[in-house]
């Protein structure tokens, strides 16, 4: 039987304007009816549940429809592969959980800990977004990137983290303004001599832009930056086009 977009929205719990916007980008696209009403089959409802799956693990939409748009894409290799890396989230979980029950237990005063037990859960070993990034910038600058930060010392590291969380606390306080104000412009190019200056990797103008734009079209940049400010993203998308622009 048919669902209309209200019903699926209740049975999935995510929103209509979200269930439109697949639709929309090409991600869901439903049977419509004469009068403009979405209606969504059974192998809707099953690709629906795809898209879930990948974006509880944190596939951006593109990533999600370049997948299911490929010939040979096999739902049951699909469902497979989103198991095991459940599987290796929920063991990391589990670790961590481990770890916060023995920390309580140790500011209770009811266990010691060691320092190794203490940050056992801990695995940063791995970036979910390296091999993304890999892909737009370059193996060549990701590994430069790389490189400069493993060889800053504790102290340096801490220094750049307060940089970093400096600077988009300041852009948030002016992300209600235009972007193309002098105060917004200085921030934005402070943001962009952080970046050239502290990372190991030099962005021209145009990668400048380039990444501007990621940032609202990856929802995963969205929601990060966004903590600091809802809007954020989008301000600084326009904000690094206008300073690109006046700097070519």
């Amino acid at each position: 039987m048919m669902k209309r977009v209200k019903e699926v929205a209740e049975l999935t719990g995510i929103s209509v304007r979200t269930l439109h916007y697949y639709d929309e980008i090409g991600l869901l696209t439903p049977a419509t009816t004469e009068t403009g009403y979405r209606l969504y089959s059974k192998d809707d409802l099953e690709k629906l549940q795809q898209i879930l799956f990948f974006r509880a693990l944190d596939f951006s939409l593109k990533k999600i429809k370049t997948i299911l748009e490929e010939p040979d894409f096999d739902r049951m290799e699909a469902l497979n592969y989103q198991k095991e890396i459940l599987h290796e989230k929920k063991q990391r979980l589990d670790k961590m959980i481990t770890m916060i029950d023995k920390t309580i237990q140790n500011v209770k005063g009811e266990r010691s800990m060691t320092d190794q037990e203490r940050f056992a859960g801990f695995d940063f070993s791995q970036n979910p977004y390296e091999q993304e990034a890999r892909e737009r910038y370059g193996d060549e600058a990701i590994n430069r990137s790389k490189q400069k930060i493993n060889s800053l010392s504790k102290d340096e590291k801490n220094k750049l983290g307060h940089s970093f969380d400096s600077i988009y606390k300041r852009l948030a306080d002016l992300r209600n303004g235009s972007p193309e104000a002098a105060e917004a412009q200085k921030a934005i190019h402070d943001w962009y001599e952080f970046l050239n200056g502290k990372v190991g990797y030099h962005y021209t103008l145009e990668a400048f832009e380039g990444l501007g734009q990621v940032y609202v079209d990856d929802e995963r940049f969205t929601k990060n930056i966004d903590q600091y400010g809802e809007g954020l993203a989008l301000f600084m998308r326009d904000a690094m086009k206008v300073y690109a622009d006046r700097n070519k």
